[in-house]
């Protein structure tokens, strides 16, 4: 996955003042970027990419993250160590990442396919539409979505701390070095972005604690199935997790057990 050619070789048709980039602290908005601002400021490229959504090699016009980030947070990305990073997509998907992974070289924002003047190729069998932006990442170490987050409709990066900000997601009272809390990073990785635990994280999924834990109404072997590969119980938009090991699926259980003891429900005070 190597980079392209020179600079403003193929501009979308469209006109761009409209689009725009949010940028947040602790869901405060501190700053937003046009597209052509983001067009001027960022060092606008041509970049080939191996897809793993498209499953093909694009071209793309987009400008590196870390450019981006310092453009949108005036500041450089060294200054947001020990931070989490939050990619929110216009469907309320929320994947986060570390302060480091966004510094890594390879990191871009696309705002179209090169080769499709006015925008993205439709994507998937729903043909939905990456724009306005879609992170992607140019390595070949890079290109597993599992590790690298590659969220598409990008609407906002936000600067946060997910355990001060999300206070009600941690497994309290245990040790730090638990089974409980290698589940809680697993489930930080990989479930809050469609998942909440206690009425914080994601909004795609249901809650995950309240007002029940899905332990409580699952059997744990039926649990760590669905995980896995949910197409075989109903077809929907649960991605699979293959790739999880049987220690993470028994940490992500250790989790859930910890966290049905230590519920807090926003909703049942309405």
């Amino acid at each position: 996955m190597l980079l392209g050619a020179a600079l403003f070789l193929v501009a979308p048709a469209r006109s761009t003042g409209a689009v725009a980039l949010r940028f947040l602290r602790d869901d405060s908005e501190v700053s937003r970027l046009d597209l052509d601002a983001l067009r001027r400021g960022c060092g606008e490229k041509t970049i080939t990419v191996d897809d793993p959504y498209y499953e093909r090699r694009v071209r793309y016009l987009a400008c590196p993250l870390r450019a981006v980030m310092r453009l949108g947070f005036g500041q450089d990305g060294a200054a947001l160590a020990g931070h989490d990073i939050v990619f929110h997509a216009l469907d309320g998907y929320a994947k986060p990442t570390s302060a480091a992974r966004v510094e890594e070289d390879g990191a871009w924002v696309a705002f179209a396919d090169a080769d499709r003047p006015g925008g993205f190729a439709p994507l998937g069998r729903k043909g939905v539409d990456p724009g306005p932006f879609y992170l992607v990442w140019t390595k070949p170490a890079q290109r597993d979505t599992h590790t690298y987050p590659w969220p598409y409709q990008l609407d906002a990066i936000e600067v946060t701390d997910l355990l001060r900000r999300y206070p009600h997601t941690v497994p309290r009272d245990v040790a730090r070095d638990s089974k409980a809390w290698a589940g809680f990073d697993v489930f930080r990785g990989e479930c809050i972005a469609c998942h909440a635990i206690n009425g914080e994280g994601g909004t795609i999924g249901p809650d995950l604690n309240v007002p029940q834990s899905i332990v409580e109404y699952r059997p744990v072997e039926q649990v760590k199935q669905y995980i896995r590969n949910p197409a075989t119980f109903r077809y929907g938009n649960m991605p699979s997790h293959e790739y999880l090991t049987d220690r993470d699926l028994d940490a992500l259980i250790a989790y859930f057990q910890v966290m049905k003891t230590q519920k807090h429900d926003p909703g049942a005070a309405r």
